[in-house]
C-alpha cells in the first residue's frame, strides 16, 4: 500500500521487522508497529506511557502467535475480532482487571491508528469485550500514619550507601505536601524551585508536558534546603561552578535533578519507590496503603486533606494538574465522612432542637401574618382566619401532649 509505504518511510524504516533492545534483552517487533509509536510520540507521551504500549502489544502479539520470541511474525491479516477476542480471554485467567483494561485501550487506539492508516479494514476493538472497573475512591493516609512515616524516615541509620535520610524525607514531603506524582518527582530539577515573597512555588511539568505551579510554604522549602546540603557534601564535585559560599537553592545550577540517587545522578524510578516502600514498612503501616501505591499515596493523602479542609474541586484540580474536574470530585467524595463532620458544627441545628410547647408556639408567632394565636388554659389552639365571610373554619387542632387535664384531647374542626 503506498499509504503504508509513506508510514514506513515516516518512521525511517524498512519493511523488514523491527528490532528492538529493552532490558529483558532484544524484542523483535512487526515492522508496522514502529510507525504508531512514531506517532504517538508526537504527542510528548512519558516514557512510562510509550513503555506500556510496548508491553501491552508484546503480551497480545505473543498469545495471538503463539510464541513471544517470534513478535515480528505476526502480519496486519492476524488482528481479527476472533483473534483478539481470543487472546483477551485468555489474558483474563492470569491478569487483573486493571491491566487488562490498560492493554484494552492500548490496542483500541493501535488498531485505530491501523484503521485510518487504512491497513485494517476495521478496529475490531469495539467488539471485544471490555472489563469495567469499580471505581473506588481515593484512600490516604490518616495522620497517625503520616507521623509514623516521618518518624521512620528521621531514625534510619544510615548504614549502607544507599540510606539517606535527608532526601527520603524530602521526597516524602515534597509529595505530601506539594501532590507530586512519581515522574514529576523524577524530572523535577533544582530551578524548579522558586522563592517567593509569600513562600515559594514549584514549578511541575506534569504529563503531556503541562505545567503547573504548586505554591508551598517555606517550611517545605527548608527541608529541601538541608537535603541539598547533605547532598553538596556527599557529591562535592556536582556543585561546582557556583560560588563557594553559597548553600542549599543556590549552591545548584538550575538544571540540576532536584532528587539524586546514591550515585549522585537523577534519581530512578526503582529507587524512588523502594525507598518509599522501604518507608512504610519501617513505619508499620504498609498495610495503610492501597496496593501498588506507593509515591501516588502520598498524593492521594495531599488531595484528600485539602478536600476536607473545604478546598474547592477547581483548586484541586489546579493543584493536582487533573484535565477533568470529575476526576479531582472524587477526593471531595472520599472526604465526605470530614465533610459531614464539618457541617455538624452548624450552630443553625440548633433551631431544631427546642421540644414541645416552644417550639410550636415559636412558629405559631411566624405565621401570624396567616393566623391568630389563642391560648387556652394550657392549650395551644392556632384557628385559622377566614378569607371571607361565611367561609369555613380549617385546621382547627391541638396537640395532644400539649392538652391539659380535662380539656378532652385533640380537637378536629
Amino acid at each position: 500500500m503506498a499509504l503504508e509505504s509513506f508510514w514506513f518511510e515516516l518512521a525511517g524504516i524498512g519493511h523488514q521487522s523491527v528490532k528492538v533492545t529493552a532490558a529483558g534483552g532484544s524484542v523483535l517487533r512487526p515492522q508496522w508497529f514502529a510507525p504508531f509509536l512514531a506517532d504517538r510520540a508526537t504527542r510528548k507521551p512519558s516514557p512510562h506511557t510509550m513503555k506500556a504500549y510496548r508491553q501491552d502489544f508484546d503480551a497480545m502479539a505473543a498469545r495471538i502467535v503463539g510464541s513471544k520470541g517470534d513478535l515480528a511474525a505476526m502480519s496486519l491479516g492476524d488482528i481479527t475480532t476472533k483473534a483478539m477476542r481470543g487472546a483477551f480471554a485468555q489474558d483474563a485467567e492470569t491478569h487483573k482487571a486493571a491491566s487488562i483494561q490498560r492493554c484494552w485501550s492500548t490496542w483500541n487506539v493501535l488498531c485505530a491508528f491501523l484503521y485510518t492508516s487504512d491497513l485494517i479494514p476495521a478496529n475490531p476493538m469495539p467488539l471485544v469485550g471490555r472489563l469495567k472497573i469499580a471505581k473506588t475512591l481515593p484512600k490516604g493516609l490518616p495522620p497517625t500514619s503520616v507521623q509514623a512515616l516521618l518518624a521512620a524516615v528521621d531514625s534510619e541509620s544510615e548504614r549502607r550507601a544507599s540510606d539517606w535520610m535527608e532526601r527520603d524525607r524530602a521526597l516524602i514531603l515534597t509529595s505530601l505536601l506539594a501532590g507530586l506524582r512519581a515522574d514529576e518527582l523524577l524530572r523535577a530539577n533544582v530551578g524548579d524551585v522558586r522563592r517567593r515573597e509569600d513562600g515559594a512555588i514549584i514549578q511541575v511539568s506534569g504529563r503531556g508536558d503541562k505545567d503547573r505551579s504548586i505554591p508551598v510554604e517555606l517550611a517545605l522549602v527548608e527541608v529541601l534546603v538541608e537535603y541539598l546540603d547533605s547532598r553538596a557534601v556527599r557529591f562535592p564535585a556536582t556543585a561546582r561552578g557556583r560560588p563557594s559560599t553559597a548553600s542549599g537553592l543556590a549552591a545548584w545550577p538550575p538544571t540540576a535533578p532536584l532528587f539524586v540517587g546514591s550515585d549522585g545522578d537523577r534519581i530512578t524510578r526503582g529507587t524512588l519507590q523502594y525507598r518509599v516502600l522501604r518507608a512504610f514498612r519501617r513505619a508499620g503501616i504498609d498495610e495503610d496503603r492501597a496496593r501498588g501505591a506507593l509515591v501516588h499515596v502520598l498524593r492521594h493523602t495531599f488531595a484528600t486533606e485539602l478536600a476536607s479542609a473545604g478546598v474547592s474541586v477547581y483548586a484541586l484540580m489546579r493543584l493536582l494538574g487533573h484535565e477533568s474536574m470529575v476526576t479531582s470530585q472524587r477526593y471531595v467524595t472520599a472526604a465526605a465522612s470530614e465533610t459531614r463532620a464539618a457541617a455538624a458544627q452548624n450552630r443553625l441545628y440548633g433551631l431544631l432542637k427546642k421540644p414541645g410547647v416552644a417550639a410550636r408556639a415559636e412558629a405559631c408567632e411566624r405565621v401570624t401574618d396567616r393566623f391568630d394565636c389563642r391560648k387556652f388554659n394550657s392549650c395551644q389552639v392556632v384557628i385559622a382566619r377566614r378569607s371571607s365571610p361565611g367561609s369555613p373554619v380549617r385546621n382547627l387542632k391541638t396537640s395532644r401532649s400539649a392538652v391539659g387535664p380535662g380539656n378532652g384531647g385533640i380537637l378536629h374542626a
